[in-house]
């Protein structure tokens, strides 16, 4: 089947009988849920059901919590079991758990965040009826923590030096290569959060002749403490250079998910890279490509550095790396990662 829907994968799911504690191996083409999908499954199944009991009352958290792991069964073709066994995480299949949210305050106890877990994060109104839900993984949940209360994150220090345009890795790691095919043209209906698929990667050396001629590029800066609309409007310039025919960017690592390709832009020396070290041979949260599981090392990375003079930015350096080579030209900063509760204030537009 070339092109599967959300239904498609609860039925796989229902004929195989499977529980949500069977593992499945992460980006199985039949019965792992991608992340998009599993949102959707969870929103047809969950949205509008009223959490009260027989007489009208609120139920109270336990009981919610349980009738939604139930609903959150049904809505993805398992069976519900008669109880909930306490694994981490509670779809141990899936790996994704729920979390029922009145306010925009999400409390996460007694855990890390973890780079292969989802994160499904449930509305509910003060009527106690469901209004959506919103599935992300932990590298996605750790960017919106603003107290400082997540763990330390991975940083790298980028360092200037006499080239403007440096490609660190000459080919793309050796289980992408099969995979990567040259003198790409992307057809319209081809968008940039589209899943990678064999023989639509484009080989990084490509990718870095393509965005090289940005170098130089100046464009609008919204302001200095927008640095989510200046990555915007650079992933939109890249994604032009790339030969797609529109920007789209859903907030999924990587950001050109199409091309397994993370983009950064710099306007100061210390890179952020959240929870996931570009080296480390976890398995994305994404599908297969071909029969092989791409890991965060096969990461494609275009780094742009740039000034800004507060009115226009202007990149001045790119450097094109796979994940594997990231730490042989950036140096990574030490720093250990904390287990404790994590509180994190959603914004308020959330679940738009």
């Amino acid at each position: 089947m070339a092109n599967k829907t959300p239904s498609d994968y609860r039925e796989f799911i229902q004929s195989s009988g499977k529980t949500i504690y069977d593992p499945i191996e992460i980006g199985d083409t039949d019965l792992w849920i991608p992340t998009l999908y599993l949102e959707s499954l969870l929103n047809r199944g969950l949205c509008g059901k009223l959490l009260r009991d027989s007489q009208g009352r609120t139920l109270p958290n336990r009981t919610r919590s349980k009738v939604i792991k139930s609903y959150s069964c049904e809505a993805l073709g398992y069976p519900v079991p008669k109880f909930f066994k306490k694994t981490k995480p509670r779809f141990l299949g899936q790996q994704f758990d729920t979390y029922a949210q009145k306010s925009m305050n999400l409390q996460i106890w007694n855990e890390e965040l973890s780079l292969t877990r989802r994160y499904a994060i449930i509305q509910i109104s003060d009527d106690d009826v469901i209004l959506k839900v919103r599935v992300i993984n932990g590298q996605e949940l750790a960017i919106l923590d603003t107290t400082g209360t997540i763990t330390t994150k991975y940083q790298a220090r980028l360092e200037i030096r006499n080239h403007r345009q440096e490609l660190i890795s000459v080919a793309d790691t050796l289980s992408i290569v099969p995979y990567v095919r040259t003198g790409l043209i992307f057809d319209s209906t081809i968008r940039p959060t589209d899943e990678p698929k064999s023989g639509e990667l484009l080989p990084i050396g490509e990718i870095f002749n393509q965005l090289s001629p940005l170098v130089g590029y100046s464009f609008p800066d919204p302001g200095m403490d927008q640095e989510r609309n200046r990555g915007a409007a650079l992933h939109s310039l890249i994604c032009k250079c790339l030969g797609y025919s529109c920007y789209e960017d859903n907030g999924q690592f990587p950001d050109i998910r199409h091309q397994l390709l993370e983009v950064k832009l710099q306007t100061s020396p210390t890179i952020d890279l959240g929870l996931v070290l570009p080296s480390s041979n976890e398995q994305l949260d994404i599908q297969k490509i071909g029969s092989y599981h791409p890991r965060h090392c096969d990461t494609r990375y275009a780094i742009f550095y740039a000034i800004t003079d507060g009115f226009l930015v202007t990149l001045t350096h790119l450097f094109v790396s796979t994940g594997a080579d990231f730490f042989t030209r950036f140096r990574r900063f030490k720093g250990n990662i904390t287990n404790r509760k994590i509180q994190i204030s959603l914004p308020h537009d959330f679940f738009k």
